[in-house]
């Protein structure tokens, strides 16, 4: 018999996301809730990217919950093993376990427009039945391996970054790394030493800056602990310094040649051999990409057994790959550090709204939402980590604790006023939406570039076009005059019944801010 659970409020993923929407729906006194979450282990990306040298490339003392200080990072950028301990504290003291079902990927979510419920399946078989459905599946939780003719000869070792293979020992192997991103600035530097060879694959050159990485001193840890307000302080000077990264890659693009100019001098001053720094030196203006910072990555490149090949892959053959300049290198694994879904990610299973709308079909012309958060035609619908919410500057929970406020608020109004759904407006979308790619035209990222931020035809559905403090505003409080509300007697309220809801969202609003979001 099929396993069936019914709960007020369903979350995809457990994530930073996920779970701090569960913390949230907890903090304001909803516990009819559930988890849903893929793996076998909760956590996230963090959980899934456990490859050699993975870290984060934002200060430890903001990528955490401004609700939920942690004095004890050991490091300025936190190393992946101690954001998942960070994980597992708030797991542990908000009593998430419970709510949290392993193994349980979702397969399908359909709106009940008559009953005004959401009914998902997963691929263990169960079935869950909720009134508002939360999607917390992430921006980076869908990997991507390219198609290279030959793939199925190769008789070697292949995974990609996101799917490490612990069991598998790289030391005095020939080794292929396929991409130059984020991971592979992390992974490179850390199997080198081990290796015979490495052979980094590299389509474009990253522009790469420093790392302001350094131990986190005991006494430091100490004040932050016994005088919480010293880690707040920290945290604000933090948050400032990273704003004003706005300022070159949205206000004043022209900033970035500053900057260029910067990461230009640390090639040089890194990277001994003339024709290697032409090879490392991107040709695109800098944040076009994401930027990435390291101060291992170059040494790891001037190694006499590091080769950067840039002729591109021809075809994989039964032993290795033949370049696009002719040379097969023989190779005992190929890890393919190639980056996730981006601009161009679907939902990653079958999303039905009203009349059996299609989320996919929807977005087929590139993703959008309001907000980033609801979507015109799917009620009761809220996801954490949207469209155009991603970050090239700063912390990505800023944003998601901005998503969950105001997808809890939407939730508490519809819990007090009995409404039986709320559904964006689609005129309300459209007009968010074309300001927002009106100002996004006018960046950085929409320069000189091929990036994962745009799709094919040139939509940026990734990025957040300014500063966090602005899109924590703009959600600040839920309005219901800018969505479709259903009664529970199953008739639309009319704009004057909903005016006179507004005021009691202001009081929601208190309620749920009672201990303010701080930066």
């Amino acid at each position: 018999m099929q396993k069936r659970e019914t709960s007020e409020v369903i979350i995809a993923g457990t994530g930073f996301a996920g779970l701090c929407m569960a913390i949230q729906l907890k903090r304001n006194g909803i516990d009819s809730f559930i988890i849903l979450e893929k793996e076998s282990e909760y956590g996230g990306t963090w959980r899934l990217n456990n490859y050699p040298g993975a870290a984060c490339d934002v200060q430890s003392h903001l990528y955490s919950y401004s609700f939920e200080p942690y004095p004890y990072w050991t490091k300025m950028f936190g190393p992946r093993d101690e954001i998942l301990d960070y994980v597992n504290f708030c797991v542990e003291k908000y009593g998430l376990e419970k709510h949290i079902r392993l193994n349980e990927a979702v397969t399908s979510a359909v709106f009940r427009e008559n009953e005004g419920r959401w009914d998902l399946e997963t691929s263990g078989g169960s079935k869950y039945e909720s009134k508002f459905f939360v999607s917390a599946t992430g921006g980076l939780s869908q990997p991507i391996i390219p198609k290279y003719n030959g793939m199925e000869d190769y008789q070697g070792k292949m995974f990609h970054s996101a799917r490490w293979d612990h069991n598998y020992k790289v030391k005095n192997k020939k080794i292929a790394v396929v991409g130059t991103g984020a991971s592979a600035i992390q992974i490179v530097p850390t199997i080198a030493p081990e290796v015979e060879k490495l052979y980094l694959f590299q389509r474009s050159a990253a522009w790469v800056l420093p790392k302001p990485d350094r131990d986190i001193l005991s006494i430091e840890r100490g004040l932050f602990k016994f005088l919480p307000i010293s880690q707040t302080l920290y945290r604000e000077y933090i948050y400032w310094s990273l704003e004003l990264r706005v300022l070159g890659l949205v206000v004043y693009p022209e900033i970035m040649k500053v900057v260029e100019s910067l990461a230009k001098k640390h090639i040089e001053k890194s990277i001994e051999d003339e024709e290697l720094r032409k090879t490392m030196t991107p040709d695109y203006t800098i944040g076009c990409k994401r930027v990435l910072m390291s101060n291992e990555y170059y040494p790891a490149i001037n190694r006499k057994n590091v080769k950067v090949e840039t002729s591109g892959i021809e075809k994989f053959t039964n032993k290795g790959i033949l370049t696009g300049s002719g040379e097969e290198i023989e190779l005992d694994a190929v890890i393919m550090a190639t980056g996730f879904q981006g601009a161009e990610a679907i939902a990653p299973y079958k999303i039905l709204g009203k009349g059996q709308k299609d989320l996919n079909e929807a977005w087929k012309n590139g993703a959008e939402a309001y907000l980033g958060t609801t979507i015109s035609g799917f009620p009761n619908f809220f996801m954490i980590v949207g469209p155009n919410t991603g970050l090239g500057h700063s912390s990505m929970i800023f944003m998601i604790e901005s998503q969950v406020q105001y997808a809890l608020q939407a939730i508490m109004s519809s819990r007090k006023n009995s409404w039986k759904f709320i559904d964006v407006r689609q005129e309300i979308q459209d007009n968010y939406n074309r300001k927002l790619q009106l100002k996004l035209d006018k960046t950085i990222w929409a320069s000189d570039c091929v990036s994962w931020y745009r799709t094919r035809n040139g939509k940026n559905t990734t990025l957040w076009p300014g500063f966090t403090f602005d899109f924590r505003l703009k959600t600040l409080l839920f309005n219901p005059q800018e969505y479709e509300i259903m009664g529970e007697e199953g008739k639309l309220l009319k704009p004057d019944m909903i005016s006179s809801f507004f005021q009691q969202g202001r009081n929601i609003l208190k309620q749920v801010m009672r201990e303010p979001l701080t930066i």
